[in-house]
């Protein structure tokens, strides 16, 4: 039963994927960006119902920008699933921009790319960050730099938070989880970490029934002294304190 759940889910995944390449070729040069926008989300949300996975959020409505959103990471689901909740810029390693259908559909979806373990490159897109804010925009980043478990949140890398230091414009922590829907637990189907391979989390997820991704948005605030480090710091415990009030 789970092979044909999978296995079904999985067509309407790739069919509706293909779609999002096509619509991004064929019609996203017409649109305004707010049209842009409302495709993406519209997209990300359509993809989790043929996923089977139901979307829990809290506080979405008044996230406005220029805003940075900085949340824990614990899957390859996570960017759609924010997506799903709210539109918003991503921060994402430059080979993702090469992958197969991937790469694609997230630069149609405004991804800014950065170079792992290049300062340069770091700068660079600090400033890109910046510029994109300055202009309105919802920047989102995952300042732990891998998955978690979502047991726990990782140390932040703060370099990234230097746009909303700089700016005094405004950062908001998210906390992510998956739980099932009927015991309100955590689900591991969609974890990726560590050896697990990106192909079992893939198919564990599909496999999947009462799957529910749960978005919180925390209240917003801005650097007011802090530097880059202390920011951190402080949006990371924010984040372990809404994950935990959710147990």
């Amino acid at each position: 039963m789970k092979f044909l759940r999978a296995s079904g889910r999985l067509v309407r995944v790739l069919g509706h994927a293909l779609h999002g390449w096509w619509t991004i070729r064929r019609h996203f040069g017409r649109m305004s960006q707010p049209e842009r926008e409302a495709a993406v989300q519209q997209w990300a949300q359509a993809m989790l119902a043929r996923m089977g996975i139901t979307l829990e959020v809290q506080g979405a409505e008044s996230v406005q920008g220029p805003v940075l959103l900085v949340a824990n990471h614990i899957s390859w689901l996570d960017i759609l699933v924010m997506h799903a909740s709210r539109y918003c810029r991503f921060v994402s390693k430059d080979d993702v921009r090469d992958w197969p259908l991937v790469g694609p559909l997230a630069t149609g979806a405004g991804t800014l790319y950065i170079e792992r373990g290049s300062r340069r490159d770091a700068q660079r897109v600090v400033h890109a960050m910046a510029d994109a804010l300055q202009q309105g925009q919802v920047v989102a980043v995952f300042p732990e730099g891998t998955t978690s478990d979502g047991t726990q949140v990782l140390p932040f890398h703060a370099n990234l938070l230097q746009s909303v230091v700089a700016t005094g414009l405004p950062v908001r922590p998210v906390a992510l989880a998956y739980v099932d829907r009927g015991t309100g637990r955590p689900s591991p189907a969609p974890i990726y970490v560590g050896d697990d391979s990106l192909g079992a989390s893939v198919w564990r997820t599909l496999s999947e029934t009462g799957l529910c991704a749960v978005v919180r948005y925390g209240e917003a605030e801005t650097a007011q002294g802090r530097d880059r480090r202390a920011l951190a710091n402080d949006l990371r415990d924010r984040i372990v304190d809404m994950t935990r009030a959710r147990r």
